[in-house]
């Protein structure tokens, strides 16, 4: 039997991708997307200033913000071809929150083990959660060849982008795996079109683990940066 899946209706995905070109064009009217004082301004990451100037909103603003044009670019290519797949499975809001909160997820793990001084800033923390929440799709839809195989596959990217970071400077690695991590939880909690809600014992397992994980990160950070 052919499996299907409906690419149609990735409304989300289309509005996230315009929002990430209408802030980035503001970063380049108003100082450039690679000044920091500009990228400060709209709200990039800054371990310091989240902790002692008390700035916490910057956790979900700097996945908005990009360095530079390619940084927007490649972001932009995986989330649009992640989005085609994961929207019409998880559906739109489920979507939406999975992708928003494993970018917050990922600068808590960037929080509480990045450096205090570094401004960073990127979607890519909420790219993982999507690579993370195929991931844990994947695995409770083992039935079914077509979603089981993207699991694997967004795996495999997660794995492949994470072994090029340890190469490549300036990359927020921490920011990676934390959007990984919250990315897997979020979409066990949330549960997907397929197979609705997961079991309640997991999805309550996956929510403390990913409660343990907020307290842990925001109190490792608190520590080291203050």
């Amino acid at each position: 039997m052919k499996q299907k899946i409906n690419l149609s209706g990735s409304f989300v995905t289309l509005g996230i991708l315009i929002v990430l070109l209408v802030v980035f064009v503001a970063e380049v009217f108003l100082g450039g997307s690679e000044n920091s004082a500009t990228l400060m301004k709209m709200g990039a990451m800054n371990n310091y200033a989240v902790v002692a100037g008390g700035q916490w909103w910057r956790l979900f603003t700097a996945q908005f913000l990009h360095i530079g044009v390619m940084h927007l670019v490649s972001n932009a290519v995986i989330i649009y071809y992640m989005g085609l797949y994961m929207e019409p499975l998880l559906g739109h809001w489920r979507f939406l929150i999975v992708y928003l909160l494993s970018g917050i997820g990922g600068n808590l793990l960037s929080l509480a083990f990045g450096s205090d001084a570094a401004v960073s800033a990127g979607a890519s923390t909420a790219l993982f959660g999507l690579f993370g929440a195929m991931t844990a799709v994947g695995l409770r839809n083992l039935k079914n060849p077509l979603i089981s195989y993207l699991g694997r596959q967004a795996f495999v990217l997660a794995l492949i982008n994470l072994g090029l970071d340890i190469f490549v400077p300036n990359i927020d690695i921490q920011g990676h795996i934390g959007g990984f991590i919250a990315g897997f939880l979020l979409a066990i909690i949330c549960g997907d079109r397929t197979m609705k809600e997961y079991n309640p014992k997991w999805r309550v397992l996956a929510g403390a683990v990913l409660v343990v994980y907020v307290v842990l990160t925001v109190r490792q950070g608190m520590v080291i940066n203050f």
